[in-house]
């Protein structure tokens, strides 16, 4: 049953899976020594900088929490957004794997500012106290919103120079690129972010992810700590196919911006009906809503979606590459429907 629940959703592209019945022939080396590896290492320092270092992963989750140790001790901790993922959906992975505190900022848009983070400087060289280490970003946010580069730029700025880096969670990262309309050197490293998790299982891929680092001289032994974090692929060929594919031609692009689309089409449809508010200024692919009660669980019955915010009745609605006219034509349609059957 097609939805808006999650990008997660959606099937693989097309081009996607060629490319990966295209490399299942013969052997390869294993755990990364192959030729499709280094292809696609080179792309991703092609479209991010000759210096940035790749390193592939299985999951999101594993390219967050391993980053994050690659620059942490145990008595550090990382500022994020309530809303981080790393805070609300990864079960407690970072914590227990870098052995840092997560320090949670509290903010209507998912996206953090100095003035938010200020306070915690109050811990730095207090033994008693966890040392603020990182500031990790999301792009785009939780709640759908966007960085700009010079907010990007004011956080790096403000991380190095009290001795903490600055990390990125890009899960939506090829989104996030259409809704600036810049590459996404500009507002990353160009910005001064340490360390990238670059998603594309959201955005057209079966699986994987990569960990891209600003330089050499933040992964020192980070080989090793990925083989403990058990996300060293023993076949990686069929990760890093799947990253050639996704940047030849700009399919990345392609495919975020068909997302994005859908959602402003979304939000155009839902904006003139009296009953529904949008909630967030939709930036790229999620569409954050208030429907009436009554006719929350009937629609999921149709197109499942997640209540974001159950006590306010606040919903997600997330398109995907795959995301058709027809599929919000209908559920449009079926919500006005439902509103007229509540009032009758």
């Amino acid at each position: 049953m097609k939805g808006f629940a999650s990008d997660n959703y959606s099937g693989v592209h097309p081009q996607i899976m060629k490319a990966l019945a295209d490399v299942n022939v013969d052997h390869a080396t294993a755990y990364g020594g192959d030729a499709y590896t280094e292809k696609a290492v080179q792309q991703f320092k092609h479209l991010l900088g000759e210096q940035v270092e790749v390193y592939f992963t299985f999951i999101g989750t594993a390219a967050n929490v391993l980053g994050l140790k690659a620059l942490t001790q145990p008595y550090h901790a990382v500022i994020c957004a309530e809303t981080a993922h790393i805070h609300v959906d990864e079960c407690g992975a970072p914590e227990r794997f870098t052995g840092c505190k997560l320090l949670t900022v509290s903010t209507q848009d998912g996206k953090l500012r100095i003035a938010d983070i200020e306070k915690f400087q109050s811990l730095v060289d207090f033994e008693h106290h966890v040392q603020p280490k990182v500031i990790s970003i999301s792009q785009t946010t939780e709640l759908g919103t966007l960085y700009t580069p010079d907010e990007i730029k004011a956080l790096a700025d403000y991380a190095h120079s009290h001795n903490m880096y600055l990390q990125m969670d890009g899960a939506r990262i090829a989104n996030a690129a259409v809704a600036l309309n810049m590459p996404i050197k500009n507002f990353t490293f160009d910005c001064g972010v340490d360390v990238l998790s670059f998603g594309g299982t959201k955005n057209g891929m079966m699986y994987g992810e990569a960990i891209v680092f600003a330089n050499a001289s933040l992964c020192e032994n980070f080989k090793y700590i990925r083989k403990q974090g058990m996300q060293l692929a023993s076949k990686m060929r069929y990760i890093s196919a799947q990253f050639s594919a996704y940047f030849s031609d700009d399919l990345y692009l392609k495919t975020a911006s068909h997302a994005n689309a859908m959602a402003q089409l979304l939000v155009e449809k839902l904006t003139p009906i009296p009953e529904i508010e949008i909630t967030q200024k939709p930036a790229a692919n999620a569409v954050f809503a208030k429907l009436p009660k009554a006719i929350i669980k009937p629609l999921q019955e149709e197109y499942f979606f997640y209540e974001w915010d159950e006590q306010n009745h606040e919903v997600r609605l997330m398109c995907s590459w795959d995301t058709t006219e027809t599929e919000i034509e209908n559920f449009v349609s079926l919500i006005k429907k439902l509103l007229k059957t509540t009032e009758a």
